[in-house]
Parts: structure tokens; C-alpha cells; sequence
């Protein structure tokens, strides 16, 4: 990370307010970016013109040209969701350069990649192999476990994703997000709002 933080360094941050597109992956320079501030998504488009969210980026998350080659028919775009994200980028040919002089930090990159891969891999999987309903309990589940707040078995998170979104994530349609977010209110398992989502006992989620 310190390594990371020089090429940093060199390039300047970049800010980027809630609704912001922060990069497109079929730009002529290919870049690697560092999100130090916030949480952003990363949408693919189909041929269709539909919209995906392949994966949600946290704070200290590496994302742009990850396999180090530029592939020109890649459709995909990152935006804020958050008020305030703070980036920094850096040339992907520097960040080459880097890891030539850096074994290890080739071979922990390397390792990183490989671990968000098979992340991106099992969401994928999921889609294909849960229903709706499983996907939303594995989805909030995996959300509280990365940035809740627990309390005991009481979980807070801070809510940046709209019911939109979270339908995007889990492979179905806003209605069907929407109609299982109220269910598992009617049961009491979660409070969700616009800011925060509540989760009462994490084991009975």
C-alpha cells in the first residue's frame, strides 16, 4: 500500500460527488485507480444497453485495468454512491513498471486479483444457482460482515445503496427488491431506510 500511495503521490487525488462517473473502461489510457474516500459502483452494459453493478467498491479497493491488459470491447463504467469519494490514479505502464522493481507487490497483487475474481465469480454463480430471496439474505449478510456496526447480534449499516441498486446486485427486478426488503421487515429482521439498514439478530438472518 505504501508503494501505491508514491505512484499516488505523483499523480494527485481526484474527488467525486454522489451520482459522479468516475471512470469508463474503454478510455485510451489505460489507468488503475485507489479509492481512499467513499464507495462507488462498478455497472456493466450488455449489448442490450442493460445495466449491471458487477461489483461494489469500498474504501482502500484497487479497481480499473485489474488484469493489466486494456480490453477495448469492455463496457463498464464506476459512480459515486456515496456524498464524498476521494480517488487517486495512476498509469497502468507506471504501476507496471512498480511491480517489475517489486516482486512481492506482483506477486500480492497478483493474489488480490485472483481473490476479487473469484468474488466476482461466486456472485455470478449465486445468480444462477439461488433464488431472489436467498441472494438478498446472502447479499446483506456479506454487506453487514464487510462494513456493519455490530452491537452483539444487532447489526447497523450505513445504507448508499438505493432499493434500484441492490435489485441490480442480487439479479432481479426493482419491484421484486422491494417486495422482499418488505417481507423481511413484516418479520421483523431488518429496518431499512434511505441512510441505514438495522439488522435485529445477525444469526436469525
Amino acid at each position: 500500500m505504501s508503494q501505491i500511495k508514491q505512484l499516488c503521490i505523483i499523480t494527485g487525488f481526484k474527488k467525486a460527488k454522489k451520482g459522479d462517473i468516475i471512470y469508463f473502461s474503454s478510455s485510451d489510457v489505460p489507468r488503475i485507480f485507489l479509492l481512499k474516500k467513499g464507495n462507488i459502483k462498478i455497472v456493466s452494459i450488455d449489448e442490450n444497453g442493460n445495466e449491471m453493478i458487477k461489483d461494489i467498491i469500498q474504501k482502500g479497493d484497487l479497481f480499473g485495468e485489474l488484469t493489466l491488459e486494456s480490453d477495448k470491447n469492455s463496457n463498464e463504467y464506476a459512480k459515486a454512491l456515496t456524498d464524498e469519494v476521494s480517488i487517486c490514479s495512476f498509469l497502468l505502464s507506471d504501476f507496471e513498471d512498480l511491480m517489475l522493481k517489486n516482486p512481492n507487490l506482483a506477486l500480492t497483487y497478483t493474489k488480490f486479483v485472483g481473490l476479487k475474481m473469484k468474488r466476482i465469480k461466486n456472485n455470478y454463480s449465486n445468480l444462477i444457482s439461488k433464488d431472489a430471496k436467498t441472494r438478498l439474505h446472502t447479499f446483506l449478510r456479506e454487506w453487514a460482515e464487510r462494513e456493519g456496526h455490530f452491537n452483539g447480534n444487532k447489526v447497523t449499516i450505513e445504507n448508499y445503496l438505493t432499493q434500484a441498486d441492490i435489485a441490480q446486485i442480487i439479479g432481479t427486478s426493482r419491484q421484486t427488491a422491494t417486495q422482499l426488503l418488505n417481507e423481511m421487515e413484516d418479520k421483523q429482521l431488518i429496518y431499512y431506510n434511505r441512510k441505514e439498514i438495522l439488522i435485529d439478530d445477525f444469526s436469525k438472518l
